[in-house]
């Protein structure tokens, strides 16, 4: 039994992406936190502001390192981040000779806040593929049926007929401009956190931006000068995004709804879901899925908003606050997707027959 219906052993057969679910896993996480500290001595070293030989020192002795989980666990329950127990453990494996190379002008949000966006680097691929694959198949539906003639309703009622190709265009002219979204938000969210205890990177002084440009580079992610550790507008106009990309698929998922309804029946789906009670129905449950995914990622949106309210220079309320929701929406949003997707392509026909 779990909390969270994405990954409940049942529930997330309809709901959970399992793809999308690894790339947050804590080992992944991990990984991310090492890279971040290989990329930082890296650039300490090459930059003088530790001995190159301490730095060479460091990365020969990380190159072998698994951290303690159940450790960083304990160090969450009683710091509120990992940071400190993980970055503990660095400093404990490469010993007290070259423990001087390791964290030096870093903290733990640095850590943290680049891990996410490496996350949320590998999670907009996935999602860019499947929203080029979903905009695919709603052409090739419009293909098949684009000229057939439908009953356009307005506010529910008859209104004017209209063809099958009209209503398509709706569904598919918002996932285009999603995928152009994201190609404008990525340059301001994939962005390297470096920016030291309060957030000025005074711990490095002039040499603090030539080690992030660097490391920057390393991770494959953009420089800014400018931290944000507190102004998190980036990730609440990603999360912003994430329910755009549900609401649409949501409100297709209620068109097929609606127009699978028995007696109008201007839909026909195949493969669908049964009914203990009543053997002779086919349930949308695909489209349903689509409108429960755009709901519930529509609530999230005013909690990332919540999590935009840091105070001064580090928040631990309101980033924590990110932890509990952003995972959750990026899995919605994925696997509305992947159910948009299967649903297009089990649709057997629509408009007049």
């Amino acid at each position: 039994m779990t909390v969270s219906a994405f990954d409940h052993p049942w529930f997330s057969g309809l709901f959970g992406d399992d793809t999308v679910a690894a790339l947050f896993s804590a080992d992944r996480t991990a990984h991310s936190f090492l890279r971040f500290e290989r990329a930082l001595t890296k650039a300490l070293g090459d930059h003088g502001v530790v001995d190159k030989a301490v730095a060479d020192g460091v990365l020969n002795m990380l190159a072998g390192f698994a951290p303690d989980m159940d450790g960083i666990a304990a160090g969450m329950a009683r710091d509120g981040v990992p940071g400190p127990a993980f970055v503990k453990q660095l400093k404990q494996a490469v010993g007290d000779d070259l423990a001087a190379g390791v964290h030096v002008g870093a903290t733990s949000q640095d850590l943290s806040d680049t891990a996410l966006v490496e996350t949320l680097g590998a999670v907009n691929k996935i999602l860019s593929e499947r929203l080029r694959e979903a905009v695919s198949a709603l052409e090739e539906l419009e293909a098949r049926f684009g000229t057939a003639t439908l009953m356009g309703r307005t506010r529910m009622q008859a209104a004017q007929p209209i063809t099958v190709g009209h209503r398509v265009s709706t569904w598919r002219a918002p996932l285009i401009r999603h995928l152009q979204r994201l190609e404008d938000i990525n340059p301001g969210l994939l962005v390297l956190q470096f920016s030291g205890a309060v957030g000025t990177g005074g711990a490095l002084g002039d040499k603090h931006a030539d080690v992030a440009r660097q490391m920057a580079a390393e991770l494959g992610l953009a420089y800014a000068p400018d931290c944000w550790h507190t102004t998190r507008d980036a990730i609440a106009d990603y999360a912003n995004w994430l329910s755009l990309v549900t609401g649409s698929l949501g409100k297709m998922g209620q068109d097929i709804c609606l127009m699978a309804q028995q007696g109008l029946d201007e839909a026909v789906l195949g493969g669908g879901g049964g009914s203990s009670a009543m053997p002779h129905k086919r349930n949308p449950v695909k489209a349903e899925a689509l409108v429960t995914l755009a709901r519930f990622n529509a609530v999230q949106v005013g909690g990332m908003h919540q999590a935009l309210v840091h105070e001064q220079e580090r928040s631990g309320a309101a980033w924590s606050l990110e932890w509990l929701i952003l995972p959750q929406m990026t899995v919605a949003a994925a696997a509305s997707l992947s159910t948009g997707i299967a649903l297009l392509k089990s649709i057997e026909r629509l408009g007049d027959s």
